[in-house]
């Protein structure tokens, strides 16, 4: 049996109790009941021991209490004796102190004394020393054994400090340097080979010398020369190459990346700030190159033609950025054992060449984008080849502004956004007026400006269809123009945005200075990511540019227009092409109508005229001239209808931007502004009336058939307005009931109508009124 499983502690009795009959109902089946007795006899003999044992167990513990009480108490007893002891030895203790307190004062000056005396007398010594090591220094110095000189010179350096107060302190000062100048044109040959051969145990010598005698930085002077002048000499073979200054300056930039790598690895061995040294050669090196790389950049853009100025700036820029970019990878692991004042040096005259053109990005890129723009084609000699051109200049515009846009990033980091504003705004100054230009041109081609004196109707709607095809390149220009603006305002604001602090205000007069501050704490982390020219360089056009993103920040790029000038300039474009493709509808109207006032049929009898005066006007026909108004008038629709139905959406933007002349009058109902085809049928049918009424108060005289007949037309002419829809104009029907009015009767109907047209239709029918 296994009594063991009682003492756990998730012991359960019924699992305890199937597990020992699992067996036996396997085994034997009927003896179930016997092994159930046999198993309560061993349970009760198992407790009968248990019982045994604790009783056993308690007996012992009380034999043994009365034992362990004495042992507490004889503790106890010894703990009280142990603190009366600790209290004598205590009071001992402070009575000694209080005993010997006087001669510990008298040990302690005692000892001071001791002290001061050693330190005089080891400054006596050294003060000695002065004069022994004065004697031996000169011999020293013939032997040219470069370590025992040191050793002298630090003697005497370390004696020499003892002797400060004396008079002639300054003439031993004078001594000494002069010692130690001796020492170094001795060693001097030694240091350039040392150098030149980049020999580590000749260096670490020379180091240690020249520590000791507290010259490191004129040790540091001849390693800047000696490397310094390597690379010079590397630079001065380049420019004397036939290479481009762009090879020659990729060469160089190789040269000096090589040149870091190999000198950290060695001065890592020799100095103690290895790459604060060879950052500072770096930046002598840049400063010391004749001829110097600004200069060289000056001479190749002044060679440059005109048009390639920006584009040869920039091919020299992206090799120093290369570099620069390669510096960093180079310097990044150890930038913080790097001196960062000296980086940020090394940062600067590495961009510095470039910054005058930086400063002068908006006029370059201005003079750039209009040398480019002038070489657009506009206009050709046929008038559907002027159309496709313009048709075809569209892309070309905005991707003139898009490379703008690239190149401003590409050499100014976003900083110069300001001037690429202005840039643009040239461009597209330029560019409008190219367009509008060609505009004029178009509509010479077109004859739109010449009234023809001939009264032969022919129609022609060529000039037309090519004005709506001029009306979608407007509507494509205003579409492109508004994603490029978008497509603008979120290049700015995720390219410079870096710029703006958070606690910048254009509200605070201090805002670019919180901002430079913050740049400024910035710049501990990477002076690599943190350089830019503009807030020295143009402070006001860089508070200029934190304004602009601020405004772009808190407006949202969707709301803000950069380019409002150039986007009003193309709204006017897509006017003047609506109204070169309105008079090129309008002008075989306008041609009928011009020649009225000089018809002779309104001031010449018919034959038996006195017996026809009294005849219904509807016996007379209209003429030719508003027969051909009419019908031209009501085949518009099946010409219009094609033009603004199709599915062009750069034409249907434009044609909701665009604005007709003559709109409707006040107080009139304007269906059809719903449709664009009823909208300009409206607009044309109200151009066709206002004309008429001007050209029927031209008229001279008017006889009385020529009166009905006058009528008859107008008549006509409204009849064809009812047909399409639409409402004779105020001035029309004022005509028309001036006109019908009886010489008689011509006073009271006047009463209510325009003086200007009572007088002149009274004149032109010799009423008296």
């Amino acid at each position: 049996m296994d009594f063991s499983k009682f003492l756990d502690d998730n012991f359960d009795v019924k699992d305890w109790v199937n597990g020992a009959f699992k067996t036996v109902q396997k085994e034997a089946p009927g003896k179930v009941d016997s092994h159930a007795a046999t198993l309560v006899m061993k349970l009760q003999l198992f407790i009968q021991e248990v019982n045994n044992a604790i009783e056993e167990t308690s007996h012992q513990a009380l034999q043994n209490m009365p034992r362990a009480l004495r042992d507490m108490e004889a503790l106890k007893q010894e703990a009280s004796f142990l603190k009366e002891q600790m209290i004598l030895v205590k009071e001992d203790i402070r009575k000694f102190e209080q005993d010997t307190a006087q001669s510990m004062q008298v040990l302690v000056e005692i000892d001071e004394v001791k002290s001061r005396m050693q330190m005089a007398s080891e400054a006596l010594q050294e003060a000695d020393k002065w004069s022994t090591l004065s004697a031996v220094i000169e011999e020293t110095l013939k032997s040219q054994d470069i370590e025992a000189i040191s050793a002298k010179l630090t003697s005497m350096q370390n004696s020499l400090a003892m002797l400060v107060d004396t008079p002639d302190y300054s003439e031993k000062c004078v001594h000494l340097e002069a010692l130690k100048n001796r020492l170094e044109a001795m060693a001097s040959p030694q240091i350039v080979a040392a150098f030149n051969s980049q020999s580590v145990d000749q260096a670490r010598l020379f180091v240690k010398v020249f520590v000791a005698v507290d010259r490191m930085p004129q040790l540091l002077t001849y390693y800047y020369k000696c490397h310094k002048g390597q690379l010079v000499s590397v630079w001065q073979e380049l420019c004397q190459s036939d290479l481009s200054l762009n090879h020659q300056l990729r060469e160089f930039y190789d040269t000096l990346l090589a040149t870091w790598h190999s000198q950290v690895q060695w001065t890592c061995q020799v100095f103690r700030n290895p790459y604060e040294i060879v950052t500072v050669l770096q930046i002598q090196t840049l400063g010391a190159i004749v001829p110097s790389i600004p200069v060289c950049l000056s001479t190749a853009i002044e060679k440059a033609s005109q048009e390639d100025k920006l584009h040869v700036l920039l091919d020299l820029h992206d090799s120093t950025v290369h570099f620069a970019k390669g510096l960093e990878a180079a310097m990044l692991p150890h930038l913080g054992e790097t001196n960062l004042v000296k980086v940020t040096e090394l940062v600067a005259a590495i961009h510095s060449p470039y910054v005058p053109y930086q400063l002068q990005y908006g006029d370059l890129e201005g003079s750039n984008l209009l040398i480019q723009i002038s070489a657009i084609p506009l206009e050709r000699g046929e008038l559907i080849d002027s159309v496709q051109e313009l048709s075809q200049s569209v892309n070309k515009v905005f991707s003139l502004a898009g490379s703008g846009v690239d190149r401003c990033v590409k050499l100014t980091d976003g900083l110069a956004f300001c001037g690429l504003l202005k840039a643009l705004k040239g461009l597209f100054s330029k560019y409008v007026a190219d367009f509008a230009s060609a505009l004029q041109s178009i509509r010479k081609k077109c004859k739109l400006e010449e009234i023809s004196n001939g009264s032969l109707f022919q129609e022609d709607w060529t000039a037309f269809q090519n004005s709506i095809r001029i009306i979608a390149t407007c509507g494509e220009l205003l579409r492109q123009f508004g994603d490029f603006e978008q497509q603008l305002s979120n290049r700015i604001l995720s390219t410079a945005g870096k710029y703006l602090s958070e606690s910048y205000s254009p509200r605070s007069l201090t805002g670019i200075q919180e901002t430079s501050c913050s740049d400024k704490k910035s710049s501990a982390k990477n002076p690599w990511q943190e350089y830019h020219y503009l807030l020295k360089g143009n402070p006001s056009e860089y508070g200029s540019l934190l304004e602009m993103l601020y405004t772009l920040k808190e407006k949202g790029t969707g709301n803000f227009n950069l380019l409002s000038e150039p986007r009003t300039a193309l709204a006017r474009l897509n006017q003047q092409a609506h109204q070169l493709a309105f008079d090129s509808v309008f002008l075989r109207i306008k041609q009928q109508l011009a020649q009225i006032p000089r018809m002779e049929t309104w001031n010449t009898g018919t034959m038996g005229e006195t017996l026809t005066e009294d005849l219904p006007t509807f016996s007379l026909a209209p003429l030719e001239y508003i027969s051909n108004i009419g019908q031209y008038i009501m085949s518009l629709p099946l010409h219009l209808e094609p033009f603004v139905t199709q599915e062009d959406p750069a034409l249907e933007l434009a044609l909701h931007s665009g604005k007709l002349p003559y709109p409707p009058e006040q107080g009139d109902e304007v269906p059809e502004l719903d449709n664009m085809a009823d909208y300009w049928l409206g607009s044309i049918a109200r151009a066709t009336m206002h004309t008429y009424c001007e050209s029927i108060l031209q008229i001279s005289e008017l006889t009385a058939h020529a009166t009905k007949q006058l009528i008859t037309d107008i008549d006509y002419l409204s009849n064809v307005m009812d047909a399409l829809g639409l409402q004779p104009s105020r001035a029309l029907q004022q005509i028309a009931t001036a006109l019908k009015a009886k010489p008689e009767e011509f006073r009271q109907a006047a009463k209510g109508l325009p003086r200007r047209l009572t007088s002149a239709i009274a004149a032109m029918r010799s009423i008296q009124y």
